[in-house]
């Protein structure tokens, strides 16, 4: 995933010029072969780097890369995250794959989110629904005993790399995963993403997910999708147990970094979804008496949108009582749409949802129809006291958002 450089360097060291050299390589390669042969030394000299804990030179290279030649920035960034979260390992005398995966679970509340360790209990029961629905037949499994939020996840591509290893070991000799130090604590939010984290093993070349076994392979998006709805129907119970109080939606487990991207993106309808819940049921009101204005938010008031931010008003009082965020990932690009119509005619016929229009699809769905879209752009801009993003009003606006006075003290925990 593109992400701004952090540094800069005037010179290269000879291992982050290898890593340039090799990426421009095989994104101007113009054949497979070409792209493999180049391939087998980038990955060579990236698992040296991450065994060795070198993540300064990986960046000094992506960094190098993200502001001279984005086609070869995406070709590393490729490289590092899959040479991070898989890894070979010998064990008996044969070699094994290792791929570490997050198991992301939505979750929206007015309560507090919880985090932390998993019974183990329940580590059994999401390891034996792994098994019947997910993994293939000969995978082994190694389960973090903790439930992660996003800040508490490894984000270090060394040290992704070393905890794969570390779990994959545990997988290999059937023994339990010891986490180390303590983690941090994680940010209140009313609709938050936790994980789980597991590392499956299998022989070197061999099938990781049932669809990829050779009888499955013919039907493999429907099975899929039959693995994801019994993962989903059997597992969501164990979850709402480890969340009280919470709402809770599953994804299905992922390799890690591409799980963690999924999970964000598919955060943010539930993010208005727990705005909703949080607004009607702590000032006692209906969604219908809600009002949302939503502008588009740039780093650069000529760039692309970076984020959607609403705001939300009560009745005739135009004061933005509270505010979330829609960012945008990836290829996703801000559309300046016309205001729309309260009420009005949902996504278009076969083609698919822009940012915007699964914004007012969500606000739709929670009963919310007063909305205003504006279609200026507007500069990211923060409150200079807490730093909190400030949001448009219904007047296009920006302020700060501020609950009533007379508003309940929220409620921090469900019991």
């Amino acid at each position: 995933m593109r992400r701004p450089a952090k540094r800069s360097s005037s010179k290269l060291s000879a291992d982050s010029q290898h890593l340039v050299t090799f990426a421009q390589a095989i994104a101007q390669a113009s054949s497979r072969l070409e792209e493999r042969a180049w391939l087998k030394p980038l990955d060579a000299l990236l698992n040296k780097l991450l065994r060795a804990g070198n993540q300064g030179l990986i960046d000094t290279a992506l960094d190098h890369l993200f502001k001279a030649d984005l086609d070869a920035y995406d070709v590393l960034i490729e490289a590092v995250e899959a040479g991070s979260e898989a890894t070979t390992l010998e064990h008996d005398g044969q070699d094994y794959d290792v791929q570490l995966l997050v198991l992301p679970v939505l979750a929206w509340t007015r309560f507090a989110i919880a985090s932390g360790p998993i019974a183990g209990d329940l580590q059994n029961a999401i390891a034996a629904h792994l098994h019947a629905h997910i993994l293939a037949k000969d995978a082994r499994l190694a389960l973090a005993p903790s439930l992660f939020s996003i800040e508490q996840l490894p984000r270090m591509h060394a040290d992704v790399f070393a905890l794969t290893r570390q779990m994959g070991q545990s997988a290999l000799k059937n023994a339990p995963v010891q986490l180390r130090g303590e983690q941090p604590p994680t940010a209140a939010f009313l609709a938050d993403t936790r994980y789980a984290i597991a590392a499956v093993v299998v022989p070197a070349g061999g099938a990781l997910f049932h669809w990829q076994e050779s009888e499955q392979q013919s039907h493999f998006s429907a099975n899929k999708t039959a693995a994801f709805d019994a993962w989903t129907q059997q597992v969501t119970p164990i979850f709402t147990r480890l969340l009280p109080g919470c709402n809770v939606e599953l994804l299905l487990p992922q390799a890690y970094f591409f799980g963690c991207r999924e999970a964000d993106k598919h955060i943010r309808p539930a993010s208005i979804r727990a705005a909703d819940y949080f607004l009607t049921q702590t000032l006692d009101i209906a969604s219908s008496e809600l009002h949302a204005s939503i502008g588009g938010f740039s780093e650069d008031i000529n760039g692309q949108i970076d984020e959607y931010r609403i705001g939300f008003s009560i009745g005739n009082d135009p004061t933005v009582v509270y505010g979330t965020v829609w960012p945008l990932y990836e290829q996703e690009s801000g559309e300046d749409l016309p205001m729309m119509i309260p009420g009005g005619a949902g996504l278009l016929e076969g083609l698919p949802a822009s940012p915007l229009q699964q914004i007012l699809a969500t606000l739709r769905e929670c009963g919310i129809v007063q909305i205003k879209h504006h279609s200026e752009r507007f500069t990211m801009e923060f409150c200079d006291d807490c730093g909190a993003p400030l949001f448009p009003d219904r007047e296009g606006e920006l302020v700060h958002a501020e609950m009533p006075e007379d508003t309940p003290p929220p409620v921090e925990h469900f019991h």
